[in-house]
């Protein structure tokens, strides 16, 4: 390899890690950030402060961890320079294309699974090259034992997070209960020192170690001095919470939260900032090995130099958290914290993100029997006291009383979450085991959501059903970076220059493809949560609802308006393409609406109780809305359909009797917005003689196909489609009078 190419490679690495870097965050944020937002235990801004000093500290304890991408996974005393230069690079092109592709799909994966397998598929592909020549085995050329040791590590932390934090849960709400605030006082200061003990004691005590600035001395007296140190830390902290309590009224759960917070996006830090620099810091390292060896050729040039210890630059560690924490604050996909485990964790009901499946109905009635049988053998009074720790009636109605919006789930719960994760991750780290963040935060968020009975009978079959797309999704992930980084790396061995080029091209171009798609999917998003009436804080009275649904009730109608138009133009026109992306567009009104309808409970919830008589004209609105999306999407989905199956077109004939159609199905919508958007329901009586006038033309259309079948002028699908047409855009004018109707009642029993 000429000297200017390789110094290329190494260039292309650094470039590839920052991208990894920004890629890899706005992936994981939502590990550290998803308890105390969850929690609302402080502003948002707050938060991302505590999160990013943890981030830029926890960087730095890294160093240990970068052995992994040297030597965990394959024996680099048997690849030459050139080959490992390959595995490097065919890893931080899959990591980036992979976890920006993850990312932007909302599809759940872990950094630490996804490096672990890229580096084990790429030595693999490298390896079956090389033996050829060598003589040696591929499992040879691999480092067998340690990979078995990361991946069980892996699995087991899935089973260990979830069990951990049940059990924990369990403990501490037995001990608390929902409506904490009376035990708090004399039992939150020894939950806050056992908590912040707990994570002192693993970040900085066992942490240490891999601290590249900690001195032998002072690692010496850390090791000697251990217990001391905890017993020292619980009694102060212990001390020091009960006299904030006491005199500044501080409230110790939000202190363990911030505190968790901190230590766990530290414990991110130190634990995943390998599976971004760490594979091109070791080519890197690599390039400077091969540099000062005179006259070492690449091709045959052994990478023993990197089977030692090298310590890491605390410079570069600097750099990486540095990198890391700007993206905590400007990356979109960053700010926008991934909702699934918020959704699978929140203890209110609400709409579910998925469906039902045999496997979780069947662990849902399993664990019904199991819990009717232990129910019949243990005392009643036993029964009667544990029910009443874990009920939340009384603190739900205090917050009622307060005005003040429950969070997705209590601090307490958010306390153990922290605390558990920062814990199980720490050990890890001072392991030098790469666990997944992303495993561990999620398990032990669904183990203490299962203890404090967030899943009840109304969702745990859609929870677990989550759970399980979760973690299918994590299988998934170890599949697809193992193959990709096998085929990458393949294609730079036999490629050469070329297929480097090529390679990056392609990255760039999937990151900035990933970028527009996202861009669109958030402008959607945000379209969504413009109907949403829950995202508002207390009660609400009913001119909010009354508001929110005029706005929902017209802007719905001027794209039911629009898209029926377009179709019937691109059918006549025979665009298939144009015929799909209304179908998408479609799609996307349907699940607008349908999540309006789904948080009707919710809103009638938060609705002032002088107000609940308003809530039956606001569900008839809703209902009648989805009823007419739904007409929409009953033709545009058959005219697709039609044209897709290469099936005859309409007639001209049957287009002009269409066009004039929806000139006055256009012109009937646009009648019912201005009625609801100025408020002259007096104007109604004409909007319904307009309706007769176009279900008479529908009537007439009707007949005339009627004829043309009697005079076999048409086939059957043709037929079909046709009266169908007619029959569904009939049905939406029916719906849209109701939905004025509605909007007209809503509005007069407000007055």
């Amino acid at each position: 390899m000429e000297q200017t190419y390789l110094i290329i490679l190494v260039v292309v690495l650094f470039a590839l890690a920052i991208s990894d870097l920004i890629v890899g965050v706005s992936n994981d944020a939502v590990n550290f950030l998803n308890s105390a937002i969850g929690a609302k235990a402080a502003p948002k801004v707050t938060i991302m402060v505590i999160a990013a000093l943890g981030v830029l500290i926890g960087s730095v304890f890294s160093g240990g961890m970068m052995e992994v991408a040297r030597k965990g996974i394959f024996n680099p005393t048997l690849f030459p320079f050139s080959s490992i230069m390959i595995i490097f690079l065919a890893v931080m092109i899959t990591d980036v294309i992979l976890l920006d592709l993850f990312n932007t799909f909302g599809m759940p994966t872990s950094t630490t699974v996804s490096i672990v397998f890229e580096l084990l598929g790429s030595a693999v592909a490298v390896a079956m090259i090389i033996s050829q020549e060598s003589g040696l085995a591929v499992n040879e050329y691999i480092n067998t034992a340690k990979v078995l040791t990361i991946i069980w590590g892996i699995l087991l932390s899935v089973a260990i997070s979830f069990t951990t934090g049940a059990i924990i849960m369990w403990i501490v709400r037995f001990a608390f209960s929902f409506d904490y605030t009376k035990r708090l006082a004399y039992l939150g200061a020894v939950w806050g020192g056992i908590a912040i003990t707990s994570i002192t004691y693993f970040i900085l005590v066992k942490g240490a170690k891999n601290a590249l600035f900690m001195d032998k001395a002072t690692l010496t007296w850390i090791k000697s001095n251990t217990f001391t140190i905890v017993t020292y830390c619980f009694i102060g902290w212990t001390v020091l919470l009960q006299l904030l309590k006491m005199i500044f009224k501080i409230d110790i759960l939000k202190i363990i939260v911030l505190t968790g917070t901190f230590a766990l996006a530290m414990a991110f830090a130190g634990n995943d900032l390998v599976n971004f620099i760490g594979v091109p810091l070791a080519g890197f390292e690599s390039f400077n090995i091969f540099s000062n060896t005179p006259g070492a050729n690449a091709d045959t040039f052994m990478m023993g130099g990197l089977a030692g210890k090298v310590a890491t630059p605390t410079y570069m560690l600097v750099i990486a958290g540095i990198i890391m924490v700007i993206t905590l604050w400007t990356s979109k996909k960053a700010k926008n914290v991934v909702k699934t485990s918020l959704d699978l964790s929140r203890q209110a009901e609400g709409e579910e993100r998925f469906g039902s499946s045999i496997f979780a109905r069947t662990i849902v009635r399993i664990s019904i029997n199991a819990n009717e049988q232990i129910t019949a053998i243990l005392p009643k009074p036993i029964i009667s006291y544990i029910s009443k720790q874990f009920d939340t009636t009384e603190a739900n109605q205090k917050n009622k009383e307060l005005g003040k919006e429950a969070p997705a789930f209590d601090m307490l719960r958010a306390s153990v979450n922290l605390m558990v994760a920062s814990v199980l991750i720490s050990m890890a780290t001072n392991m030098k085991l790469p666990l997944s963040t992303t495993y561990v935060t999620f398990m032990v968020a669904m183990g203490t959501s299962l203890s404090d009975r967030a899943w009840g009978r109304e969702s745990a079959v859609y929870r677990i059903t989550g759970v399980i797309s979760v973690i299918g999704g994590w299988f998934f992930t170890a599949f697809s970076a193992f193959t990709v980084a096998f085929i990458m790396a393949l294609i730079l061995l036999f490629g050469g220059k070329l297929a480097v080029a090529g390679l990056v091209i392609l990255a760039i171009y999937t990151v900035y493809r990933t970028h527009t798609i996202h861009k669109k999917q958030s402008g959607e998003k945000t379209e969504v949560r413009e109907f949403e009436i829950e995202e508002l804080d207390g009660e609400i009275g009913a001119e909010k609802v009354l508001a929110t649904c005029k706005y929902s009730v017209t802007d719905t109608l001027k794209k039911v308006s629009q898209l029926y138009i377009q179709a019937i133009h691109d059918m006549e026109a025979e665009d298939r393409r144009g015929l799909r992306e209304i179908n998408k567009e479609v799609s996307t009104l349907n699940h607008k609406v349908k999540h309006l309808k789904s948080n009707v409970y919710p809103t009638v919830k938060k609705l002032q109780e002088q107000d609940i008589d308003s809530s039956l004209f606001y569900v008839q609105v809703v209902d009648y809305l989805r009823e007419a999306t739904h007409c929409l999407s009953y033709i545009t989905k058959p005219v697709y359909n039609h044209l897709d199956n290469t099936h005859k077109n309409f007639s001209q004939q049957q287009f002009d009797e269409l066009n004039k159609i929806k000139v006055e199905v256009q012109s009937v919508i646009a009648k019912a917005v201005e009625i609801i958007t100025q408020g002259s329901f007096g104007e109604i009586s004409n909007l319904m003689a307009s309706q007769q006038e176009l279900i008479e033309k529908l009537k007439t259309g009707r007949k005339k196909q009627l004829k043309r079948i009697k005079n076999d002028k048409v086939g059957t699908k043709n037929s079909l489609l046709y009266l169908n047409i007619l029959h569904e855009t009939q049905n939406l004018l029916l719906h849209l009078v109701n939905i004025v109707k509605s909007q007209r009642d809503f509005v007069d029993y407000q007055k």
